[in-house]
């Protein structure tokens, strides 16, 4: 099948190279060699990307602003077939586009170091600041509602009426913790009314390994453009506190293991703000810590409504993986609370020393 489908970008022959590539959990990509080019051919999961040419869409339409205004950002754009598509669609099921590889570059999955922290954060800065004169209403919603939080409360409230009596008794105590952050919800809600808060070009899915690095692991560019959209700046920040701050990931059921690193909330903080200082309100920097606690608060919501459901969005490997990851979800989030006071001065300072 990837044969028939690299044809279509005028690559074949006998000397075609191919092998899976990545960690991705959401669309199949394979590594391609041939005529001593390496590409990357990625085949789009249409069961979470229901418009792929939304996709293609967006990331077009931004290649061709960058193109005009920054023509030196490593923008990674899919090569156009010999039909000058963007897509290969070979059924109605099916969804192939095809990168050039980035030489030189590599990527990872866990922020081993607060300097990868930094380098990403100036990378999702940048990423929004270039783009910051592009014209958001152009942009596709390829994914409806992904971080609307008020919606994933109301699927929360709703698991839990439906639940199992067993369920809910296992989920109980943890079910009355998420409740008590409900003002999380509230403040999103002023924030979708606040003209101090800008919709920007925002990448919403900012974990470390959307990045990619060079040699002396200084950030390259931003990858993985699928969840582009017109957004807040809190969900690029809030994910990557979700992800960085904690030695332990989402996963981990020693809930011991789970703290706020404050140099790599530190490394956040100025990697961002070293291109978006000048951008963001002065409301919106009120909002740094805030939007930890937005990422956060969602994603333990997602996780605790999935267990209420039986597991049904996210699957489970055990019968409480979801609940036990609602429950990491929700100590990193009494974490992130707890150390607040002491963030908030590592902000004021990050602030002063980025204001040039």
């Amino acid at each position: 099948m990837t044969s028939d489908i690299l044809k279509e970008f005028n690559i074949k022959g006998e000397d075609v190279e191919t092998e899976d590539f990545g960690s991705g959990l959401i669309n199949h990509t394979w590594l391609i060699k041939h005529a001593g080019k390496k590409y990357i051919l990625q085949k789009i999961n249409k069961h979470v990307f229901t418009e792929p040419h939304g996709i293609d869409n967006n990331i077009r339409s931004l290649a061709e602003y960058l193109t005009i205004h920054y023509p030196d950002y490593l923008f990674t754009k899919p090569i156009y077939t010999t039909n000058q598509k963007g897509l290969v669609e070979p059924d109605d099921h099916s969804s192939y586009r095809l990168f050039t590889f980035v030489e030189g570059s590599h990527s990872y999955t866990i922020v081993e170091r607060k300097e990868l922290a930094y380098e990403a954060a100036k990378q999702f800065g940048k990423f929004t600041k270039l783009l910051s004169g592009f014209d958001t209403s152009k942009l596709k919603i390829t994914l409806p509602d992904f971080h609307n939080l008020s919606l994933r409360y109301q699927q929360f409230e709703q698991s839990v009426s439906k639940a199992t009596k067993e369920r809910l008794a296992n989920a109980a105590s943890f079910i009355e913790t998420l409740i008590s952050y409900r003002h999380i919800v509230d403040e999103y809600e002023n924030i979708l009314v606040n003209p101090c808060f800008k919709k920007r070009v925002t990448h919403h899915d900012t974990k470390i390994s959307n990045v990619l690095f060079n040699s002396n692991n200084k950030g390259l560019c931003v990858i993985d453009l699928d969840t582009v959209m017109p957004g807040y700046f809190i969900s690029d920040v809030g994910d990557m506190m979700r992800t960085y701050l904690s030695p332990a990931g989402e996963e981990e059921t020693d809930f011991s293991k789970i703290d706020i690193r404050e140099d790599y909330f530190e490394a956040i903080v100025n990697g961002y703000l070293s291109e978006m200082q000048q951008e963001l309100t002065e409301t919106e920097k009120d909002h740094f810590i805030y939007a930890g606690k937005f990422m956060i608060y969602m994603q333990a919501l997602r996780f605790m409504a999935d267990y209420l459901n039986n597991d049904i969005y996210y699957g489970a490997k055990y019968e409480t993986h979801n609940l036990n990851r609602a429950i990491n979800q929700i100590t990193l989030l009494n974490k992130l609370s707890e150390k607040e006071s002491k963030l908030k001065e590592i902000i004021a300072k990050a602030l002063l020393v980025n204001d040039v």
